[in-house]
């Protein structure tokens, strides 16, 4: 799995890998649409309430294929993605908006980066943080943003994360869309409870706190101390499954992606590209 845009031993791949990190997907969604102008687009033009496993699996299939497929797989994917953002547009936002794009790539690190260590008891170094954080640029870029339009280091990378969190307003939009991602309509219907309240508490306690505030979750000592206890049931479970376990979501997210992509190549429909701008990929 080496002719993609990253190796194996890359840490964007790494941690990348792990099929827990699907459940701190709740709070990078939350945190992205705590942006008033992706709130608004997704509010608009997202099919996530209506069906939220053909959302998430788009969404993984798509990070998936950028971090772990061939470099023609993540760059036809992501044309993909970008011809379908070109019609999410209304009243003050676009979704291939370069500033959009970053604070989209900037929270699927941070929310990795969080949740990994806390699962795997490991404090990355500042230099690992900054390896992982140029790799996580390929989020922004592979979508047509250009790269300078990043915060260029990781130190730069937080003060520019501090500012957001701590500025950041969100609406009503916002308020709606956490509604559907933490109350989804599922197929199991009440036996899918216990998960959703896992992942309710989860999500809460990945959120950072200025943000979690306006939500209005409710967050106190009683909160705090169970959400540590998941977190170390997981830490304590999760690292001792087989690598096979750990990465199935991993091959079923690629095998669906790649039968799509398939089926796309074979039709009279045109697949486009685009090249990503970042300086991380390897050579073809």
């Amino acid at each position: 799995m080496t002719e993609g845009l990253f190796q194996d031993d890359d840490l964007v791949r790494i941690v990348s890998r792990e099929g827990l990190l699907i459940a701190a997907g709740g709070a990078a969604s939350l945190l992205q649409t705590a942006h008033p102008q992706v709130a608004q687009g997704v509010y608009d033009h997202s099919y996530t309430a209506a069906d939220p496993l053909r959302r998430l699996q788009n969404t993984m299939g798509w990070v998936y294929a950028v971090v772990f497929g061939t470099r023609d797989e993540a760059e036809r994917f992501s044309a993909l993605v970008r011809k379908g953002h070109e019609s999410v547009t209304g009243p003050g936002y676009e979704a291939n908006d370069p500033e959009l794009q970053v604070w989209v790539a900037a929270t699927l690190f941070a929310v990795a980066a969080q949740f990994y260590q806390l699962v795997f008891r490991r404090a990355f170094t500042d230099e690992e943080l900054a390896e992982f954080y140029g790799q996580s640029k390929v989020y922004a870029t592979i979508l047509g943003c250009p790269e300078d339009r990043m915060p260029a280091t990781y130190p730069e990378f937080r003060r520019y994360y501090a500012h957001m969190v701590n500025t950041i307003q969100i609406t009503d939009a916002s308020r709606a869309i956490a509604e559907q991602v933490l109350n989804p309509r599922l197929p199991a219907g009440a036996a899918a409870r216990p998960g959703l309240a896992a992942i309710r508490l989860l999500t809460a306690g990945l959120m950072p706190a200025p943000i979690r505030e306006q939500y209005g979750w409710k967050w106190d000592a009683g909160r705090e101390r169970r959400f540590r206890l998941l977190v170390a049931g997981l830490a304590a479970v999760y690292p001792r499954l087989p690598m096979r376990v750990r990465t199935l979501p991993r091959e079923y997210y690629l095998f669906t992606t790649r039968r799509m992509l398939d089926k796309l190549a074979r039709s009279s429909r045109p697949v486009l590209t685009v090249r990503s701008g970042s300086s991380f990929q390897q050579p073809a």
